[in-house]
């Protein structure tokens, strides 16, 4: 029933309801530090910021168990996720994994 309820607010409303929505929701504690680059809907604040929203869970997983591990490597990312639990790369995965993300054709 909540989801349906989101649903309605974001046809009703648009963009802006749907984003009040998302920050009524229970991020994880970590996407405090994600939504400075990625946002909490996952959508990256500029073009050279990849959008994870929607993402695998899985694969979001890998990515930041790699940076933690030093396995990839990025100027600020390997910093931020080297202090990430196992616990935080689940939560935040999980989190930006449950984001459904929509795409369009180029006409």
């Amino acid at each position: 029933m909540k989801s349906l309820f989101g649903a309605v607010l974001v046809t009703a409303f648009g963009l802006g309801a749907g984003a009040a929505l998302a920050q009524t929701a229970t991020p994880p504690g970590q996407a405090q530090t994600c939504r400075v680059c990625h946002g909490l809907d996952g959508m990256g604040t500029n073009p050279m910021i990849p959008n994870i929203g929607g993402q695998s869970a899985d694969y979001l997983s890998k990515q930041l168990q790699d940076f933690r591990a030093g396995r990839r490597e990025d100027p600020q990312m390997s910093i931020i996720a080297r202090d990430l639990t196992d616990e935080d790369i689940k939560a935040l995965s999980d989190w930006y994994g449950s984001i459904t993300a929509t795409y369009a054709l180029p006409q």
